[in-house]
């Protein structure tokens, strides 16, 4: 007997993305449980429309298994309508305002790998994201208040804060691939400590907690065996963090920017007693010591991402329809189609993601965004607890998380004195205040007409 596909309605609000949107499609096509409509809102009405003809050429491919219809919406309304499931993926204002974020701070000294989440550069990138994400909250609760919401946006603690800030009902999450690339790699440990075959990353169960980008593994085992005891021996070994500085410098010279030796995630286990539960780059914004200098960066294997190519990036040709008739459908590492499956009821899944501490991180603030794992089963999602932090890590997170909680409050009043406050509380900064000030000030001018509103000096 064949079981007819559930019919479901996505809202995807950042439509025009030439990544996340189409990846989403690529997943969807590869699914024969689900069916139905998507459709497009994105500011850049052009784009979401290209995105309608890469849609038709994904679920119009022979091997696809599933069809879904595609349309761009210029009313945020109208793709919100009905919708049962809302995808989150936007840019905080064109990509040149990353200058602001990553090119200011550098010139005081701060070098910010990714600049996305953390730091001075971070905390701007929220000033401007979080009225958007209140704005979707607010439309999602008055046009499909029971739909679940995933948010992919960084900085992803705070975009998901927002949404539920202005909707407290609203059943939103924040998923992030980085504990992922960490069960990836030490499923590659496992392999090389037990004589195994890889084992996928799904069998890798790590206990962990946190906020995003500053995620930490207290516990790992597969199939039962502890592996946190074996990677204390491994990163004890004599040699284990030799310099990678001509490793960098090859990834840097090829531009490969996201790849990193994974020194500095086992360099925090050293010496907090836990993992790091992310890419090196991101890590390494959340503490000081790695970012005195590029050089510095550069001997723990990992290399900043240049605005100029963030920038180079946005400027290529867009590949057109055809191609992705063409290009084979692979699947992906991401969770967003399995999640939408699971709280269908089409699947039960156990995975990590981001929401409100209700108690599942006994050592962390109560309603702050944590990065958790969870249970997805037909209707609900439920937080799973985590073992406490090891003091020191649980001093570094708490820290973060009060500069979080006044950035969120700083972009919900437009105070600029409070979002200085922010920035001189992060970890980052160690600048004299008036330093401090004249850089911030001209982050926040840089970004002016990204900041409606803001009584900027």
């Amino acid at each position: 007997m064949t079981t007819q596909p559930t019919s479901v309605k996505i809202a995807y609000l950042g439509g025009g993305s030439r990544y996340w949107a189409r990846g989403l499609m690529a997943e969807l096509a590869q699914t024969p449980r689900l069916t139905g409509h998507i459709d497009l809102y994105d500011l850049d009405h052009r784009a979401a429309a290209r995105n309608v003809a890469v849609g038709a050429a994904v679920f119009g491919r022979p091997e696809a298994r599933t069809r879904f219809t595609v349309r761009a919406t210029r009313r945020l309304a109208d793709a919100l309508r009905g919708a049962d499931f809302v995808v989150c993926s936007i840019e905080p204002g064109p990509v040149r305002l990353r200058h602001a974020d990553l090119v200011i701070p550098a010139r005081h000294g701060i070098l910010q790998p990714v600049g996305d989440t953390t730091g001075p550069g971070g905390i701007l990138r929220a000033l401007r994201a979080i009225p958007t994400f209140r704005e979707f909250g607010a439309a999602i609760a008055a046009h499909c208040p029971r739909a679940w919401v995933i948010n992919y946006t960084n900085p992803m603690t705070l975009c998901t804060a927002a949404l539920r800030s202005a909707a407290p009902g609203l059943r939103a999450l924040g998923c992030c691939h980085e504990v992922f690339h960490t069960q990836s790699r030490l499923a590659g440990l496992v392999a090389e400590w037990f004589g195994v075959p890889r084992p996928p990353r799904q069998e890798i169960r790590v206990d962990l907690s946190g906020v995003n980008h500053f995620t930490w593994v207290t516990a790992a085992t597969w199939r039962g065996r502890d592996l946190l005891g074996p990677l204390r021996r491994t990163v004890d070994a004599a040699g284990f963090f030799r310099f990678r500085a001509a490793f960098a410098r090859r990834n840097r010279a090829q531009e490969r920017w996201f790849t990193s030796a994974g020194l500095i995630a086992c360099d925090l286990f050293r010496r907090f007693g836990a993992l790091g539960a992310a890419g090196d780059r991101h890590l390494a914004e959340f503490v000081p010591w790695y970012l005195g200098s590029e050089a510095e960066l550069l001997r723990w294997g990992a290399v900043l991402t240049p605005y100029s190519w963030r920038l180079r990036r946005t400027r290529l040709k867009d590949l057109p329809p055809e191609h992705y008739a063409r290009t084979p459908l692979a699947p992906t590492d991401e969770e967003g189609v399995v999640q939408m499956e699971a709280l269908l009821g089409l699947g039960d899944l156990d995975t990590n993601v981001n929401l409100p501490n209700t108690g599942q991180a006994p050592d962390l603030p109560l309603g702050a965004v944590v990065e958790t794992n969870a249970q997805f089963r037909r209707g609900r999602l439920t937080p799973l607890p985590a073992r406490p932090l090891p003091a020191g890590a649980r001093a570094l997170v708490r820290r973060v998380m009060d500069v979080q909680q006044l950035t969120l409050a700083a972009a919900l009043a437009r105070d600029v004195d409070l979002a200085f406050q922010a920035v001189l509380a992060d970890p980052l900064v160690r600048l004299s205040p008036d330093e401090a000030w004249r850089m911030f000030r001209a982050m926040l001018r840089a970004t002016r007409a990204a900041l409606p509103g803001w009584r900027i000096p």
